[in-house]
């Protein structure tokens, strides 16, 4: 990644760049974007971002669970040191991690990283039945890439950010191991907000961001605690919708979908997954919710091939005031 970035020619970080630079958000959560210890790739795509006149002086990250070596056979497979070995699923320490960029100071001393919590101690926790030996269990963490709770200095208050990525609840076998993972992964903060960890939640504004890869209606996974936390009272869903997901031909396994097509914020093959709400931007009541939406434009518009070249997964954006 570091290497395109300096080169300048991949198709896909400039197709980033420039709906990054369509939107213009404050505050950026970026997912799947590689870690590397001295925040090399970071800084770079800030110095591209910059040169297209979007400027983020704070930034922060930390290394995932993705990739993360745990010396042990986790996946089953009778061998040790594969990609679903690591803590979470990756063939290499820090692929597929989290990243914040900001124009609002990060209180890095005050940043939280619950990383590190193991899935068996949370409160009504799912991991029995998921496969995993005794000795996976006593160093298998939660998170599979990452959970944070980072604040930021904005109108001289604080906002709390709780930013998460989670395994997709498939590509397992019969013990749903990733389904109950993903599962916990949300559950996590709901804990986390009713005070049932022994973190103390914040008690001013804060928003739940981040990439559930799970849908509150549709396909595969355990969908009990997301929609707990789109309920949750401490939480409000703006239900971000775009053009573009509206207008998405509803053949294939989107005809088979429940949920309300203009929420989709992911464009998967329609033959055998079919477009999804997966990604998060859940404000705490304390906010006032100004806009939202999804950056997904209709088939015909300007930047619809610059957005589907970016990502498969959409920018979902909140503006909001603090109080």
């Amino acid at each position: 990644m570091l290497r395109d970035l300096d080169e300048g020619k991949d198709a896909q970080i400039a197709a980033a760049i420039a709906v990054i630079a369509e939107t213009d958000p404050d505050i950026l959560l970026l997912t799947g974007f590689d870690w590397d210890h001295d925040g090399a790739a970071l800084r770079a795509f800030a110095d591209r971002l910059a040169g297209a006149g979007v400027a983020y002086p704070h930034r922060f990250s930390a290394r995932p669970n993705s990739g993360m070596a745990s010396g042990l056979d986790l996946d089953g497979d009778g061998k040790t040191g594969g990609a679903g070995d690591a803590q979470g699923f990756g063939r290499f320490s820090g692929e597929g991690g989290l990243a914040l960029l900001s124009r609002y100071p990060i209180e890095v001393e005050a940043a939280q990283d619950f990383s590190g919590f193991l899935w068996r101690d949370l409160p009504g926790n799912l991991i029995d039945g998921a496969g995993l030996s005794p000795e996976a269990m006593a160093v298998q963490r939660l998170s599979s890439t990452a959970h944070w709770d980072l604040s930021l200095r904005v109108g001289g208050q604080s906002l709390h950010l709780l930013a998460w990525a989670a395994t997709p609840p498939v590509f397992d076998g019969p013990e749903d191991r990733n389904g109950r993972r993903n599962h916990d992964e949300a559950a996590f903060w709901l804990r986390y907000l009713d005070g049932d960890l022994p973190m103390t939640p914040p008690e001013g504004p804060f928003v739940l961001l981040g990439d559930a890869n799970l849908d509150p209606v549709d396909g595969e996974g355990r969908p009990e605690a997301l929609r707990a936390l789109l309920a949750h009272p401490r939480l409000q869903d703006p239900r971000p919708t775009s053009a573009g997901a509206a207008m998405a031909p509803q053949t294939g396994r989107n005809a088979m979908h429940g949920g309300e097509a203009a929420l989709d914020t992911a464009d998967w093959d329609d033959a055998r997954v079919g477009n999804m709400r997966v990604d998060y931007v859940l404000p705490s009541r304390d906010l006032a919710v100004r806009g939202a939406g999804t950056f997904w434009p209709a088939p015909e518009a300007p930047m619809a091939r610059t957005a589907a070249t970016a990502s498969r997964h959409a920018l979902v954006w909140a503006d909001i005031s603090l109080p």
